[in-house]
């Protein structure tokens, strides 16, 4: 049986909420990536991109630093530290823990996100990725977050192509929407995910907003 097989289900990760290297990942894995984000209407026309390095230190607990941007301005410096905690239903899900800090550079103040992960996988096709958790985790200005949940469905065209829905909420004071479908291309080492969805910041109404993240595995 494959080594990945023997740790877990494959589940495809989210393109906007990333994970730390997937829940299954094996001692030494690295990868190198970018998000980048884009509102393609409203007032904010600038663009947010998030370059990180994320290593497996040992099976299914991995580390990553990330240095998210607006425009070329660094607004945070973040890191963050994810566990596997077991299988479910027989070996078709999978679970564990995330957590993120970061220090914003405008507050001054140093920001925790704690979260649970829970993948499933149904048949060779359908998967699904959720993560609940409490925190911060935003770029937006007065981004008092309590309850954070992610969820993703996949569903695997093929060996190479997979394709998303990736639904995101967070409530503090107002609430935060995004969905965002998107769609995953693996060449090799490279991993291309790109999408347009909707976005729904604290006090405003839903705009359109681009998504594209370049991942290279080393």
């Amino acid at each position: 049986m494959p080594a990945q097989a023997q740790r877990g289900p494959h589940i495809p990760e989210p393109m906007i909420f990333d994970m730390i290297r997937p829940l299954t990942a094996g001692r030494g894995e690295v990868e190198v990536n970018t998000l980048v984000q884009h509102d393609l209407s409203g007032p904010r026309g600038e663009v947010e991109w998030a370059p990180e390095i994320e290593m497996a230190v040992a099976d299914g607990v991995a580390v990553e630093l990330e240095l998210p941007l607006i425009d070329r301005r660094v607004v945070q410096y973040k890191m963050g530290l994810q566990g596997r905690l077991g299988h479910l239903r027989g070996g078709r899900g999978i679970h564990g823990v995330q957590y993120l800090g970061l220090y914003d550079r405008a507050d001054g103040r140093w920001h925790s996100t704690l979260l649970w992960l829970l993948g499933n996988r149904f048949g060779e096709r359908w998967s699904m990725m959720t993560m609940v958790g409490i925190g911060d985790v935003t770029l937006r200005e007065g981004n008092e977050t309590g309850l954070v949940v992610n969820h993703s469905t996949f569903y695997d065209l093929n060996r190479d192509t997979v394709l998303g829905l990736e639904v995101n909420r967070q409530n503090g004071d107002g609430a935060y929407w995004l969905m965002m479908p998107q769609v995953h291309r693996g060449f090799g080492k490279l991993g291309v995910q790109g999408g347009v969805g909707a976005e729904r910041a604290r006090g405003e109404r839903f705009r359109p907003r681009l998504g594209l993240r370049v991942i290279r595995a080393l």
